[in-house]
């Protein structure tokens, strides 16, 4: 407790890039898992394609390997951005395709008497998806969308090794600073982690049975 209370500015201060990591990687990856759901939905075989495409090969790739590109790979191209920025990069790239998942199988959960009912009527499909599949979609998928962002949130330690001082990079470097509490900073590292998913999973429980209930 000593540790915790005498470097608490310090477990701040990687909480508040966790969080700032976590946030700026879901605004970015949520809607573009969105795209890559409509395009594998879509009746254009080249936007299904490069959907699917893009969606089997990072899910099935090791997470550092994607940080690994973004950090590495990246500036031999000539892109430039802070280590913060690239490791929103790689977030983005690989939760991307999760979300997407999500949300694709929400559009599946959608009764396709709906779709034809929409075509019925005359709309076109991309006024069909907008107005009738998506709502009802979206809906459905905010549950497995919040497990894709606790997945995200756990996963942002990952940019700890590359020089992004986040909450797992605080706990290396006072587990160096306080050789003899160790323990105590995992610890204190884990409850941390937990203070932040407990509450989104308690907010998937209750999305869960507000869904249900209202069907």
């Amino acid at each position: 407790m000593n540790v915790f209370l005498d470097n608490i500015g310090v477990f701040r201060d990687g909480v508040l890039v966790t969080l700032a990591l976590a946030a700026a990687s879901t605004a970015v990856a949520l809607p573009l898992g969105v795209l890559l759901a409509v395009m594998r939905v879509s009746p254009v075989e080249g936007f299904r394609m490069v959907g699917t495409v893009y969606v089997g090969i990072v899910r099935n790739i090791p997470l550092t390997v994607v940080f690994f590109f973004s950090a590495f790979v990246l500036p031999q191209l000539g892109v430039r951005f802070s280590y913060f920025g690239f490791a929103v990069i790689a977030l983005v790239a690989y939760y991307a395709s999760f979300f997407c998942e999500a949300v694709r199988s929400g559009i599946n959960a959608v009764p396709v008497g709906q779709a034809e009912a929409a075509r019925s009527i005359g709309l076109p499909f991309h006024e069909c998806l907008r107005f009738v599949i998506l709502p009802q979609a979206l809906r459905s998928s905010i549950p497995p969308m919040v497990n894709v962002m606790i997945a995200l949130v756990k996963n942002t330690a990952v940019a700890s090794a590359f020089g992004v001082t986040e909450s797992l990079g605080t706990m290396e470097l006072l587990a160096n600073r306080e050789s003899t509490a160790v323990l105590s900073v995992l610890i204190a590292t884990g409850l941390v982690y937990l203070a932040i998913t407990i509450p989104l999973g308690l907010l998937t429980t209750h999305i869960e049975r507000k869904v249900a209930f209202s069907r």
